[in-house]
């Protein structure tokens, strides 16, 4: 489905009539934001490292200063609160991941192998499972299709696949154990396996028919000590687990609140495109209208959106402008353009909204499919 140039609608038309309808007009491209979004963000491209360093820090002693209590404090109530800040803390400190996927590597000396030792190994989400797939979600053609590993069609899928891609992330920290304690030490001696691990379980994605190929260059050494520092700590944790150096309570209470950063992260992604695309190739501007910002005055988006992700639809408009930019090229941006322009179709109040739009986007999808099945 296009994101065109929006057209009056009769309000009697069914969801099948206006996809039909949506699909026949042309490709849309507003030149007119993309050439005002560059000129008056020109200059907001550099990355301030200590920013980034101050925000990575802080967040990860916060994160891990709240595990440590909700493990040691004895109050239920205290200890949920704690497991809750921490949550946030870490999911706001994982979230610098997709910065180091757009971040020049040698712009700030050191902090991608920071990031991986502080919170990409320890949570079993090393960095590579990210860099070389996220640039490709960023590929003019790729965007929306098949190939793209960070896109599938919720909007027109099945309505229940909407609390299913939220509910099957909670597995997540007991699948990343079995990537990276079991199959990644036998996929060194098993090549068909390897073959496998690398294909499919090696990458951040929710496109089940994506594939990713082999490392090469220098990335592929980097790849293989994120790996294999992984892989030592999670067989390390499992072990001192089965010999009752770590308490059975604390290693589940650390794996509960890592299951919380995941889901929080999925719901995010949940609503960082309205997912209306079946495949077609997009123009950037139907791109950043399929994405979505969630702009100030709201508050709750700062916790559930951290680092710049909620401004999304900017972000794929502006990929190269760092997290802490993009607030101020909203601003620009906002006042260099009419109220009615392209720019503001890609704003949105809140998670709730977005969540239910969704929800009745999937609805309509399989209403008008078994009506059109049925006549």
């Amino acid at each position: 489905m296009k994101h065109s140039l929006p057209q009056a609608k009769d309000a009697t038309m069914s969801p099948a009539a206006v996809a039909a309808d949506a699909a026949k007009l042309p490709a849309f491209d507003d030149n007119e934001l993309i050439r005002t979004a560059a000129k008056v963000t020109r200059d907001l491209n550099a990355v301030r490292p200590v920013i980034y360093w101050s925000d990575l820090l802080v967040s990860a002693v916060i994160g891990y200063g709240a595990m440590v209590a909700a493990i040691m404090v004895e109050s239920t109530g205290l200890a949920v609160l704690a497991g809750f800040i921490s949550v946030l803390a870490l999911y706001r400190a994982g979230s610098f991941i997709h910065e180091l996927t757009h971040i020049r590597r040698g712009s700030m000396r050191g902090f991608h192998f920071v990031w991986n030792a502080l919170i990409g190994v320890p949570l079993l989400l090393p960095s590579f499972m990210y860099e070389g797939v996220h640039n490709l979600h960023h590929a003019r053609t790729r965007y929306g299709t098949v190939e793209d590993p960070e896109y599938l069609p919720l909007a027109l899928m099945k309505p229940y696949t909407v609390p299913l891609f939220v509910l099957v992330s909670a597995l997540a920290p007991i699948g990343l154990f079995i990537r990276y304690a079991l199959l990644a030490p036998l996929s060194a001696v098993i090549p068909p396996l390897r073959k496998l691990v690398v294909e499919r379980y090696s990458g951040l994605v929710i496109n089940p028919e994506f594939r990713r190929r082999s490392p090469e260059g220098d990335f592929k050494n980097q790849w293989y000590a994120q790996e294999i520092a992984a892989s030592i700590w999670a067989i390390a944790l499992l072990t001192a687990v089965a010999t009752g150096f770590l308490p059975v309570k604390a290693f589940l209470i650390a794996i509960a609140i890592a299951a919380g950063s995941v889901i929080l992260n999925q719901v995010r992604t949940l609503v960082a495109h309205l997912w209306e695309n079946d495949g077609d190739v997009m123009t950037v501007t139907e791109q950043y209208l399929d994405s979505v910002n969630v702009p100030p005055p709201g508050l709750l988006p700062a916790l559930w959106a951290p680092v710049g992700l909620r401004y999304h639809a900017l972000h794929h408009l502006l990929p190269g402008v760092p997290y802490h930019a993009l607030g101020e090229a909203h601003r620009r941006i906002a006042e260099a353009l009419p109220k009615g322009s392209t720019y503001y179709r890609a704003n949105h109040n809140s998670l709730f909204g977005l969540v239910a739009g969704l929800v009745r986007g999937s609805s309509g999808h399989a209403a008008s499919t078994q009506s059109g099945t049925a006549n």
